[in-house]
């Protein structure tokens, strides 16, 4: 392995080849020194493709689309402006599904940019933040290059695999990038969904829950609880306080008892210290935090996923507004088949009732843009800040009711209407 002590010694130019497929560690685990020289490199490389998760960092722009073709499973955080310029080409599938197209090949990568911790006095790697398709990626590539920092935690499941040997370090220490939800603005319309969804968790139950300020007060409604458990796709600040509240014990998990399960974090440096050399902490592939077959044996497991519309009928579109790709498929498919698979589970979706100005309903008569993230077949719970409509084992009709009944009172009538003209709705809305 070559060790080089400045991102600046990196010569991608020499390492990589035009048309080089280069998938980098996502969300915080941004290489940042790495990715940072690519950037500037990239003239000398020629075209490439580079694949990126969510991204938090201000490494990429839309002029780095003359020489890099991005791509990702995601518009989601900083990858909104690469979208709308056009330079960030969108893969819609399943979360899950990343990790088993890298290693059949469907996916290629032939270069891998790792963050890590390391090496350890066992010559060992961690890659702190995520088991995830990225380790999957780099199994396959050509060339592993690596930025070393001590300031990543040490974490429990994400042990850099001993048949992925990186062929290049950069040691730089750097501190890792944040996502800090502490000082959260005054949200009320998202605390009183966060409250509603809060009453349907039962104490003892196993919960999953995404990224983002709905999710965090979400987390903080929980904390009258008792015994709750992890498994999740993402492990943050809010988990980490109710364990160390004593509200999450994972102590009624018929598996993994006494451990928090996840697949990535994302938090604050408060967060990286809790998780560090943390044994109550392990990450786990998706085929684990996402498969059926362990989703199905954990009783009670609530999974509470986010949208940015719901149609009279209980399809989510978690992936458009307007015409434009803001969201992901993400492991939304997968979390809610667990939970319906789960004896006692529960899946939970969880929205506002507007946009943000309050002029646009977020239950529709249909999905705007035809996108159907989640089928209505899968749908359990749908909730707003005005109720939760309870659409397991109900008509398209009895849906459209209740799913009117949780909408903005400005628009709940507009729905109501326009239902009689819906396919399987055309009975008078007073038969329902």
């Amino acid at each position: 392995m070559i060790v080089l002590d400045r991102p600046e010694d990196l010569d991608y130019g020499a390492l990589l080849r035009p048309g080089d497929a280069v998938v980098c560690s996502q969300g915080l685990a941004e290489p940042i020194a790495l990715t940072t020289q690519l950037v500037q490199q990239r003239a000398k490389v020629g075209r490439c493709s580079l694949m990126v998760g969510p991204s938090y960092s201000t490494t990429f722009a839309p002029e780095h689309g003359d020489a890099i073709a991005f791509r990702s499973y995601c518009a989601t955080a900083s990858n909104g402006p690469l979208v709308a310029a056009g330079v960030l080409d969108i893969l819609p599938c399943h979360y899950g599904d990343l990790a088993p197209m890298y290693a059949d090949g469907t996916l290629r990568c032939d270069v891998a940019l790792l963050f890590l911790n390391g090496p350890d006095a066992q010559g060992r790697y961690n890659a702190g933040f995520a088991n995830d398709y990225v380790l999957q990626a780099a199994r396959h590539a050509r060339l592993v290059i690596v930025e070393l920092s001590d300031r990543i935690p040490w974490a429990f499941g994400a042990e850099l695999p001993p048949d992925i040997q990186p062929h290049v370090a950069v040691r730089t220490n750097r501190e890792p990038l944040t996502l800090d939800y502490g000082s959260i603005p005054e949200a009320p319309v998202e605390q009183r969904i966060a409250e509603r969804v809060a009453a349907l968790v039962p104490d003892e139950a196993t919960i999953e829950t995404g990224i983002g300020l709905l999710p965090e007060l979400i987390l903080r409604a929980l904390r009258g609880k008792r015994d709750l458990g992890v498994h999740s796709a993402v492990f943050g600040d809010g988990m980490s306080e109710l364990m160390r509240l004593g509200v999450v014990t994972n102590a009624r998990k018929p598996v993994d008892r006494g451990v928090s399960v996840c697949g990535i974090m994302v938090g604050s440096r408060r967060l990286f210290d809790f998780v560090h050399r943390n044994p109550q902490i392990r990450f786990a592939t998706t085929a684990f935090t996402h498969g059926i077959r362990a989703l199905s044996a954990l009783p009670n497991f609530v999974a509470i996923n986010g949208a940015l519309e719901v149609d009279l009928t209980g399809q989510v579109n978690g992936e458009t507004i307007a015409g434009r790709y803001v969201g992901a498929v993400g492991g939304q498919v997968d979390l809610v088949r667990g939970a319906k698979a789960s004896p006692g589970g529960r899946s939970i979706i969880a929205l506002p009732s507007t946009s943000r100005d309050g002029k646009a309903s977020r239950i529709v008569p249909i999905l705007a843009d035809r996108v159907v993230t989640t089928a209505r077949c899968e749908q359990d719970v749908v909730v707003t800040e005005h109720g939760a409509a309870f659409l397991r084992g109900k008509s398209l009709r009895e849906r459209a009711k209740a799913l009117a009944a949780i909408a903005h009172p400005a628009f709940r009538e507009e729905l109501e209407h326009a239902a009689h003209s819906l396919p399987g709705l055309a009975l008078p809305w007073n038969t329902v």
